[in-house]
């Protein structure tokens, strides 16, 4: 992955984390259009063409405000991993800067995040097949049984990852059958590549959680009331139940699917669909937590006083440059 090279004065590139509902949108697009800059989405839904109400994309009118990179970049059941986000997003900060721009990164796949900032091992090549058969024994056997796998396979890598995460067994698995070693050796031989050539502030917004859950709950309601329903019932006409089509697994998206098979209520639908954005915020705080050198500030992000409070903090790690 290529990156600017170092210079004297680099470039800054400003990151806004926190969970979703916390107004990251809102204050990304305040930030750029005090500071001239440019929004890059980091999240590994909205990269998907045809998903909109449940990924709560920024709407026209705010991408009209600022522009915005990596929405709508892939089409639903191409393979999107977060290595080829990490590229697509170096790519845009890159040019961003290079146009004398402020890049604002803001979104909530932590995944996503880190190998963007961090980077990822260069492991092999993703095998769809493999991983599909991975996958099939993980539903027929359950997510410990991989887990025993891995541990034969790689102790060290096993030790770190919780037996019922599923989707980091299979990979983990995925790498070592496909390069015939350890995943734990691949990492100390090859590490990998963080992002180098800028200077990074990274903004988190922690707002209140009885409050932060009360807006997630209401905003499930607006994504059922504005068309949630028939923007799944679209999509699910277009693709089908196909596997590879991940975002219909998505939250909202899932339930409501749930809903059109008679499995779940509306009522039923919307509540599973609160439950899981209250769950997916809790998720992301934990995940976020662990970011380095993160300046955590009170509030949502389209509150005034959060906004000027990250303004400042923008402005004084210009100056300092």
């Amino acid at each position: 992955m290529s990156t600017l090279p170092p210079t004297q004065s680099e470039p800054l590139l400003v990151v806004i984390l926190g969970p979703t509902g916390s107004g990251k949108s809102s204050l990304a697009i305040a930030l750029a259009q005090q500071f001239a800059g440019e929004v890059v989405s980091c999240d590994s839904v909205a990269i998907y063409r045809h998903f909109e109400i449940g990924t709560a994309k920024p709407t026209s009118q705010q991408r009209a405000l600022a522009p915005h990179h990596l929405l709508d970049v892939a089409e639903p059941g191409q393979p999107f991993t977060a290595g080829e986000y990490a590229r697509q997003a170096r790519t845009a900060i890159e040019q961003i800067a290079r146009r004398q721009r402020l890049p604002i990164v803001v979104g909530g796949t932590g995944l996503y995040l880190r190998a963007l900032l961090d980077g990822l091992f260069p492991g092999p090549q993703r095998s769809e097949e493999l991983r599909e058969r991975l996958r099939e024994r993980a539903e027929e056997r359950g997510s410990p049984y991989l887990h025993e796998l891995l541990l034969r396979l790689d102790p060290a890598a096993a030790a770190k990852i919780h037996p019922n995460d599923a989707p980091k067994i299979i990979r983990a698995v995925e790498v070592c059958l496909a390069s015939r070693a350890p995943m734990s050796k691949l990492w100390e031989e090859r590490g990998r590549a963080p992002l180098r050539g800028f200077r990074i502030l990274r903004i988190g917004l922690n707002p209140e959680r009885e409050a932060l859950y009360a807006r997630l709950n209401q905003r499930a309601c607006r994504m059922f009331d504005n068309g949630l329903i028939e923007e799944t019932k679209s999509l699910l006409g277009r693709y089908g139940e196909r596997k590879n089509v991940t975002p219909l697994d998505s939250l909202g998206y899932k339930q409501v699917a749930q809903f059109l098979r008679g499995e779940l209520t509306r009522e039923q639908a919307l509540a599973a669909t609160q439950q899981g954005h209250r769950n997916y915020a809790k998720r992301q705080m934990t995940w976020f937590r662990r970011e380095p050198d993160v300046t955590w500030l009170a509030g949502f992000g389209d509150d005034p006083e959060v906004i000027k409070e990250a303004a400042e903090l923008v402005s004084g790690k210009r100056r300092a440059g």
